[in-house]
Order: C-alpha cells, then structure tokens, then sequence
C-alpha cells in the first residue's frame, strides 16, 4: 500500500512547537517551563501542550 502524498491533508499533520517558544508566547514562568520540558523534551504537539499546561485561573 503507497501513501500519495499530493492527497495527505496538510491541515491535519500536527502543529510541533518549541517548549520555550510556547513558554513565552503563553507567559509562562520558569517552573512551568521546565515541568513541560521534564513531560516532553524539548519539543510537543500544540495539542499536548494546552491540554497540559498548568496556569492560575484569572477569574475573581
């Protein structure tokens, strides 16, 4: 079975980010950064990474 790559859909590949790209884009502090850089290396999917960030509500 080939694979035709003119047919895979672009918009469903995952998204890799940077641990420390996305770190500074979402405001997050040092011990966030490093306890999402100890659960994934250096690099993860965004989806990986908004399910698994951890940061203060911002509601009252």
């Amino acid at each position: 079975m080939k694979i035709d790559t003119k047919e895979v859909d672009q918009a469903t590949l995952r998204e890799v980010w940077s641990i420390s790209e996305f770190a500074r884009l979402h405001s997050l502090d040092r011990l966030e950064e490093e306890r999402l850089r100890k659960l994934f290396g250096d690099f993860a999917s965004r989806h990986e990474l908004l399910i698994n960030v951890q940061r203060p509500s911002r509601f009252r």
